[in-house]
């Protein structure tokens, strides 16, 4: 495929909409920024879309708990619609806001086993950082599968966090097991080193330092970090730094890796 078309969801309070298009056209791919509402309404629009991404921000406030309301948005008018979106091979993101979003709908990553979004059959869950405070630093990043397609399995990224309900919680320790078992970490904080600690190497307090979790095809991932605030070499926090300026904008790993399989594959 000569063309890859993206499309990034917006919603009132979403406000990394943007930069989201900014770097998948960077990536290669032609952009549309939409709202939610105009996708209820006509949902065909995803019909000629390879990728859908759900950006950071504050949808609708936060209200109720983050990006609450815009799952249930989703659950209940588009839940059709995204499970075949992802069955016909294309690629959902979600960063940040969005990750609340696909964690709260259960896109990511999962594990109710009939493929239907629900707002009730909620194994895993986004919360209040253990720090008790928005957390705004830059964390290192160890790929934690080899199947995930926006992942490079070998290669550690360093990318910037925005949020204060970051800490991934499951319900039992059978479900940890199996989200880590079934392979579906896609990321994990870690030191410069690819260690895992405690505060600020882990920032929220995940459970098994989770930082992106996928489903079971590898194609829809959600993240707390945002890729789209590091795809030019001088947002790098050393930049005046660094005497190699190539390979710093690891952000770009993220969009021109959907880019790439959309292209080998459609």
């Amino acid at each position: 495929m000569d063309t890859v078309k993206a499309i990034v969801l917006r919603a009132a309070g979403i406000n990394c909409d943007l930069e989201t298009q900014h770097a998948l056209e960077l990536a290669g791919a032609e952009v549309e920024r939409v709202h939610i509402n105009r996708v209820i309404d006509n949902p065909a629009m995803l019909d000629g879309c390879q990728i859908m991404v759900f950006p950071g921000g504050f949808s609708y406030g936060d209200d109720v708990a983050a990006g609450k309301v815009l799952a249930n948005q989703v659950v209940h008018h588009l839940s059709d619609i995204m499970h075949q979106f992802v069955a016909d091979g294309k690629l959902v993101l979600g960063i940040c806001n969005g990750f609340q979003v696909m964690i709260k709908t259960g896109i990511v990553p999962g594990l109710n086993g009939s493929g239907k979004l629900s707002l009730t059959d909620q194994k895993v869950t986004l919360t209040d950082n253990d720090c008790g405070k928005f957390e705004d630093r830059w964390v290192h990043l160890k790929p934690g599968t080899d199947r995930c397609v926006f992942v490079n399995p070998d290669q550690q990224i360093y990318l910037p966090i925005a949020h204060g309900e970051g800490k991934i919680v499951c319900d039992t320790e059978q479900t940890l097991e199996r989200i880590v078992n079934s392979g579906h970490v896609a990321f994990r904080y870690v030191d410069a080193d690819g260690n895992e600690g405690d505060f600020p190497v882990n920032p929220n307090g995940s459970q098994d330092s989770i930082a992106a979790l996928t489903d079971s095809t590898g194609r829809a991932m959600g993240m707390m970090p945002h890729p789209e605030r590091c795809v030019r070499w001088t947002q790098h926090p050393h930049w005046t730094r660094l005497k190699d300026r190539e390979g710093f904008a690891d952000g770009m790993t993220i969009f021109t890796n959907a880019v790439n399989y959309v292209k080998e594959n459609f």
